[in-house]
């Protein structure tokens, strides 16, 4: 606190809880839709998978969801426009999805097997991954 005969400032909170509140709605949004997408690009049914107590698709699927929202947070602190962050959440939903679309292509043509049989390494193979490039994705976003 500056002086300590300042008094709160409610018209000012308000407006950075608003702020706030739009922004949390608008990634959270932004979050959801990714995860969609990203189920319906996926061989393999996750939600399915997870209701039957598939560990490794749900292990992959959280470190995709961990590795979209780091981007966001990153663009989230980056950008001054709603706009400007709807592209960048745009390009780290692209980045995530070509990331997991390239590991199974060419690295991984059995993945839809492995994670239907629960192999736990390649749930976590695949999160880490997901984190990864949402670690180098959220630091290419700060320049």
């Amino acid at each position: 606190m500056r002086g300590q005969n300042q008094m709160f400032d409610f018209s000012a909170f308000q407006d950075g809880a608003t702020a706030f509140l739009l922004a949390f709605v608008v990634a959270g949004l932004f979050t959801i839709a990714f995860k969609y997408i990203y189920q319906w690009v996926t061989p393999y049914n996750e939600k399915a998978l997870i209701r039957a107590g598939n560990v490794s698709a749900a292990i992959a699927l959280a470190g995709a969801l961990i590795g979209y929202a780091l981007p966001l947070a990153s663009a989230l602190s980056h950008t001054v426009s709603l706009p400007e962050f709807a592209a960048w959440a745009t390009v780290a939903g692209i980045v995530q999805i070509a990331a997991f679309t390239g590991v199974r292509l060419l690295a991984l043509p059995d993945v839809k097997a492995r994670v239907e049989n629960n192999e736990i390494s390649i749930g976590v193979y695949l999160a880490g991954i997901s984190i990864a490039v949402g670690v180098l994705n959220a630091a290419c976003m700060t320049s």
